[in-house]
C-alpha cells in the first residue's frame, strides 16, 4: 500500500511539473531535490563515498557542495523532462544549444551508423529528445522502471518524436541498426557485472563497464561521438556538445581491443566529470563489484 502510494505521489508530481510555467517548473524541481538531499541519508552516503575515493585532496565541506549541486542538476533535469510535452522547434533552442554538431553530421554522413555515448550526466534525458524533434530520432538503450505505470509514462516521454526504446540487451537489433546507417544512444558509466562488464580505470580505480558500445562500433565501424548535454548557467540553459567521433583501437586481438576501446570510452567521461563534477550522478555506486579478492567499497 505504501509503494502504491509513492508512485501516484510521483505521478501526480510529474504531472504538476509538466503543467507549470518551465522558470516555475524549474524551481521548484530543485527546490524538490534539495529536500531529497537533506532527508535521503542513504544517498548523501553514497555520494559522500564515491567523492571522497575520487577526490581525497578536497575537503569535506567541498564534496558536500558538490554532492549538493548534483542534487540540483537533477531536480533541474527531472523539471525539463516533465515539460517534454511543451517543447516545440519554435521554443526549444531556448533549452538546449547544439555545440559541435558538424561532429554529428560527419559521423551521419559516413554511412556506418552513429553510435553516442555519454555518462549520467548535465540532462542526459534532454539529448536523445531534442534530436529526435530535429528529424534525428535514435534507438534509446534504457532500463525499465520497477512501477508500469510511471514506465509507460516516461517511455511515453522519450519516444514523443521518433526515437525507439530498446532494451539494454537488444545487441543484435543495434548492429542491425548500425548496418542501416541508423543512429542509438546509451549510457556507459553504471555498474555492471562480468560477462556484460570488464574493469578499466575510472578515476583510478578499477570499474566494471560495459562492453556493449566497444562490441558493436568494432563489429559495425558505425562513428562513435561522445555527446554530452552540459548545463551552462552564462546561458542559462544547456550545450549539448558532441566532439569528434572516437578513433578506435584495431589490433585484431578482439579481447584486447575490447579492453582499449572501452577504456577510451570512460577517460572521455572521466574528463567531463573532472571539469563538470556537480553534473555527475555520484549517488549511483558506480565502483560497486569489484575485482576477484577485493574488498567491498560500499
Amino acid at each position: 500500500m505504501r509503494q502504491r502510494l509513492e508512485y501516484a505521489a510521483a505521478w501526480l508530481f510529474i504531472k504538476l511539473l509538466e503543467i507549470l510555467p518551465r522558470p516555475l517548473a524549474r524551481t521548484v524541481g530543485i527546490g524538490f531535490s534539495q529536500i531529497v538531499y537533506l532527508f535521503h541519508v542513504r544517498l548523501r552516503r553514497v555520494g559522500m563515498r564515491n567523492l571522497a575515493m575520487v577526490f581525497p585532496e578536497k575537503t569535506e565541506a567541498d564534496r558536500a557542495r558538490i554532492l549538493r549541486a548534483e542534487f540540483a542538476s537533477l531536480g533541474r533535469q527531472l523539471a525539463e523532462v516533465c515539460q517534454f510535452p511543451r517543447y516545440t522547434l519554435e521554443n526549444v533552442d531556448q533549452v538546449v544549444a547544439f555545440d559541435g554538431l558538424e561532429n554529428f553530421e560527419r559521423g551521419l554522413a559516413r554511412g556506418k551508423g552513429v553510435l553516442f555515448f555519454a555518462g549520467h550526466f548535465g540532462g542526459w534525458e534532454l539529448s536523445s529528445f531534442v534530436l529526435s524533434m530535429h528529424g534525428h530520432w535514435m534507438h534509446v538503450l534504457m532500463r525499465g522502471m520497477d512501477n508500469q505505470y510511471l514506465d509507460r509514462l516516461i517511455r511515453h516521454y522519450r519516444t514523443m518524436h521518433g526515437n525507439k526504446a530498446v532494451d539494454k540487451d537488444f545487441v543484435r537489433g543495434l548492429l542491425a541498426a548500425m548496418k542501416s546507417g541508423e543512429v542509438a544512444g546509451m549510457l556507459i558509466d553504471t555498474n555492471m557485472t562480468p560477462p556484460q562488464g570488464i574493469f578499466v580505470n575510472f578515476f583510478g580505480i578499477p570499474a566494471c563497464t560495459g562492453i556493449g558500445l566497444a562490441r558493436i562500433a568494432l563489429r559495425t565501424d558505425a562513428a562513435v561521438v561522445p555527446a554530452f548535454t552540459i548545463w551552462d548557467k552564462d546561458l542559462g540553459k544547456y550545450r549539448l556538445r558532441f566532439d569528434p567521433a572516437v578513433e578506435l583501437v584495431r589490433t585484431g586481438d578482439l579481447e584486447a581491443d575490447i579492453l582499449a576501446n572501452t577504456q577510451k570510452f570512460t577517460s572521455i567521461i572521466e574528463e567531463y566529470v573532472r571539469k563538470y563534477p556537480e553534473q555527475w550522478l555520484w549517488v549511483h555506486r558506480r565502483w560497486k563489484t569489484r575485482p576477484p579478492g577485493e574488498t567491498p567499497l560500499y
